[in-house]
């Protein structure tokens, strides 16, 4: 397991970070998604920090705070100190029925910042994200509430999750002039089957040095080997349930196809596949997985140890290639000349 620093910052995760969706038993899209107790929960993250995961994510919106709970109580089941795990969750989501119960204001961040210690019995927070757009609350108030949680010791860092490029650029910009703490981190949906975040969130991470950390990298199941083109997935499968995210499935069952002979060759799962193709992204930080049990949990694991070829990465580069579209093919043709002058194209 190879570690790597968090955005411009000199904390330190894991390549592989342990998500928590399906620590709970709640109800609706929740119970589609998992529905581990206290002691399976326990075994899931013994199995992780076992196979080098130092990093666990999870949210107050994850079964109604079930899953804050399971995994602080987990930690503390298992005797882990505190400052051996680096501790990841999320505000935005409905906690409750009124009107300010869900959102990014100050109101709902400074309260919700304290609930979500209090349900996983810490002190402090080392990445505490907004878990998408608020689109009621200025953004300056949001970086406000979330620069006062960070000043009161509550909070280590701050990210992002599932924010268009622009949005992320004005953050950055609002928290530099400001003085505010900046975003290091963009959790987004990021697979081989699903690239568009290529295209305008990735160069911004690369120049602003903001950590990557995709989550579904296995498209919500589907590219986990169980799925075969023209066919319902397998009973209990959570896509054949809850269908999402979003997926070009002619466009996946393409790249499948393209993996299945790769991972007989390494004689290992499509699914190791999949998240090896990730890690090998040059700006991924740490690659969120979640797990049902701890079998599937060592599956995904061993993906750190799978080292995919060139020509196996050119592969399905080739296959998973997102379709061109303006202004990103402009901008390639007016670099060109200036960028051969440098890099002459080999002959």
């Amino acid at each position: 397991m190879r570690m790597r620093r968090l955005g411009n910052t000199g904390l330190i995760v894991s390549e592989l970070c342990l998500g928590t969706m399906t620590f709970g038993d709640g109800e609706g899209l929740w119970r589609a998604v998992g529905q581990l107790d206290q002691a399976a929960t326990d075994g899931v993250i013994r199995a992780a920090l076992d196979g080098g995961i130092n990093f666990i994510d999870t949210a107050d919106v994850y079964h109604a705070g079930r899953s804050e709970m399971l995994t602080g109580q987990a930690l503390r089941n298992l005797g882990i100190p505190r400052q051996q795990v680096v501790l990841a969750t999320k505000v935005h989501g409905r906690m409750g029925r009124g009107p300010n119960d869900a959102g990014l204001s100050r109101g709902h961040i400074l309260h919700a910042v304290d609930e979500s210690l209090r349900r996983l019995h810490m002190d402090y927070i080392d990445l505490y994200q907004i878990h998408g757009l608020d689109a009621v609350t200025p953004i300056e108030e949001t970086l406000s509430a979330l620069n006062d949680c960070v000043r009161a010791g509550k909070v280590r860092y701050i990210g992002l999750c599932n924010l268009s490029a622009w949005q992320i650029a004005k953050s950055l910009w609002i928290s530099e002039r400001r003085g505010f703490e900046r975003f290091q981190s963009v959790q987004a949906y990021y697979t081989i089957a699903g690239r568009d975040l290529e295209r305008e969130v990735v160069p911004l991470a690369k120049d602003q040095q903001l950590a990557i950390l995709p989550w579904s990298p296995l498209a919500g199941g589907l590219l986990s080997g169980k799925f075969k083109r023209d066919a319902q997935g397998p009973e209990g499968a959570r896509r054949a349930t809850f269908d999402f995210p979003p997926v070009d499935k002619e466009r996946a069952f393409n790249v499948i196809d393209a993996m299945r002979p790769i991972a007989d060759a390494h004689d290992v799962s499509i699914a190791r596949v999949a998240i090896a193709w990730l890690l090998a992204r040059p700006a991924v930080t740490s690659v969120i997985i979640g797990a049902r049990n701890e079998a599937q949990l060592h599956d995904n694991i061993a993906a750190t140890g799978l080292k995919l070829t060139a020509a196996e990465l050119e592969t399905l580069d080739q296959v998973s290639a997102l379709p061109r579209e303006y202004p990103g093919w402009m901008l390639e043709l007016q670099s060109a000349d200036r960028l051969n002058i440098l890099n002459p194209p080999q002959t």
